[in-house]
């Protein structure tokens, strides 16, 4: 093995604990009161970025926490003014879990950037260049960095090959980064250094390592992948790191002090960030939000390759439906259905697509007795074009004839849509942003927001009228 690693250039890091971290192991439950504390320290380490929006924390915010994600990032910008944020972005779906028109894409990448955001990882669950066009040429457009994506799996399709001519293309499309994203901590370290090092010989650009530690090799995979030469990798401040989350930042730091890859940051300022979001994990142990679970290892996980988030999300839906001892039953049930599906990468969407197939199946005691409208769409190709073959008695299970099958970009069927949404939200949206949010959350938005501009009402009205007053708006409310 020849030793890339002697290149002499730093190793950059972004660390997730704002973002990925309670994703992974805590559902999404992290409330900015929670961020807020910490951020002068953080901001003060040297972080390449901190990745702080995107993925499910503008759902959670609204359904769960009563927070504006808009309002999140404003704050978290100004309190972040030294380092970089970064914001996961799914494409064609932006942050939900269908395809919107591309005008509704080009809005949300604009008031990302507007609000905050520097760098947008911008991924598609099936490896479809074409649903990533629209978000690369809207992200340069507004002035934020584009790191294109490879949503990493293994199949009998998904080997090192694919992945370097997906790299190509991607550089081609405008990437500033590409990123491995390893979301089920499926690269194991040797692969690592050989995928890491071909895509050095193949691109121009930075490759930016995303994995977890849910198989208990994460650690050795961005060691290997240092050695190899890649330039960022993905970790988590340790109160919320392994398991089911990234890697220890202080752990890596540490093995790389005084190597020719040495990282540059401070473990003292790191411990003091850690020491207050040791607090907030265990606050949501207490709540019950992080289970045990997400933080052992599981080397099954190379079996039934489900990411982080996935594995936490999926817990929950199994307590919700009293079929928590099906636990193990499900994630045997998983990867059948994938192949059935023609073996998409797990990652949001799809990961919960095929896991709610997988929970049906097994609950229900009869494989496709029944199937979600997601996973219809899957099998019709509005999600876009799957990577392999699909199990054809399946697709005619759900009801889909051959000819149904969506061949062409899904997005160039959807007409411009924010006019739309504008009109047919215009007693409720304040702004663009609640516009956005309505849009892509119109089960969930349209409460919250309700909820949002009531306390407004409350704090305007306790300043100028009786506590009685105050007291029956906070009732109506609930705020």
């Amino acid at each position: 093995m020849d030793m890339e690693f002697l290149s002499g250039k730093p190793l950059y890091i972004t660390d997730t604990i704002l973002r990925d971290a309670h994703q992974s192991q805590a559902a999404t439950r992290m409330r900015l009161e929670d961020m807020l504390p910490a951020c002068e320290v953080l901001d003060s380490i040297g972080y390449w970025s901190l990745e702080c929006w995107g993925g499910a924390t503008f759902d959670a915010c609204m359904r769960f926490l009563k927070e504006d994600p808009w309002e999140r990032l404003r704050q978290l910008r100004k309190a972040l003014p030294n380092t970089k944020l970064q914001m996961l972005f799914r494409g064609q779906n932006i942050l939900g879990y269908k395809h919107y028109a591309d005008d509704v894409v080009d809005a949300f990448c604009a008031r990302s950037i507007e609000n905050g955001i520097d760098i947008i990882r911008i991924f598609d669950a099936l490896n479809d260049v074409r649903n990533l066009e629209q978000a690369i040429r809207s992200t340069k457009k507004y002035g934020g960095m584009v790191e294109a994506t490879l949503s990493y799996t293994i199949s009998p399709i998904h080997d090192e090959a694919y992945f370097v001519k997906l790299a190509k293309e991607l550089e081609q499309m405008g990437a500033d980064v590409i990123c491995i994203k390893d979301m089920a901590n499926l690269l194991l370290p040797m692969d690592a250094y050989s995928l890491v090092k071909r895509l050095k010989e193949t691109v121009a650009v930075p490759i930016h390592l995303h994995t977890h530690n849910t198989t208990g090799t994460g650690d050795m995979v961005y060691l290997m992948a240092a050695m190899a030469g890649v330039d960022i990798v993905d970790t988590a401040l340790s109160p919320l790191a392994n398991g089911t989350s990234q890697p220890a930042t202080e752990s890596l730091v540490a093995t790389l002090q005084g190597t020719v890859r040495d990282t540059g940051l401070d473990l003292g300022k790191m411990s003091e960030a850690a020491a207050h979001f040791r607090k907030v994990a265990q606050r949501l142990k207490d709540e019950g939000s992080l289970d045990p679970k997400v933080l052992n290892v599981d080397t099954n996980t190379l079996l039934y390759q489900v990411p982080g988030g996935m594995l936490s999300n999926l817990i929950s839906q199994l307590k919700q439906a009293g079929k928590e001892e099906q636990y193990y039953e499900v994630l045997a049930e998983i990867p059948r259905v994938r192949e059935d599906f023609g073996y998409p990468p797990l990652v949001t969407p799809s990961s919960q697509i095929v896991g709610t197939q997988a929970v049906m199946n097994v609950i229900t005691g009869e494989r496709y007795k029944a199937f979600p409208k997601e996973s219809k769409a899957m099998l019709r190709g509005e999600y876009g074009r799957l990577p392999g073959v699909v199990n054809e008695e399946v697709r005619a299970k759900a009801g889909i004839a051959p000819e149904d099958v969506i061949t062409c970009r899904p997005a160039d069927l959807l007409e411009p849509e924010l006019p739309r949404y504008r009109e047919e939200y215009k007693d409720l949206a304040k702004c663009d942003e609640d516009v956005l949010s309505l849009a892509l959350f119109p089960q969930v938005a349209p409460q919250f927001l309700r909820e949002r501009d009531g306390c407004c009402q409350v704090r305007e009205t306790a300043e100028h009228t009786s506590l009685s007053a105050v007291r029956e708006l906070y009732v109506e409310y609930g705020c």
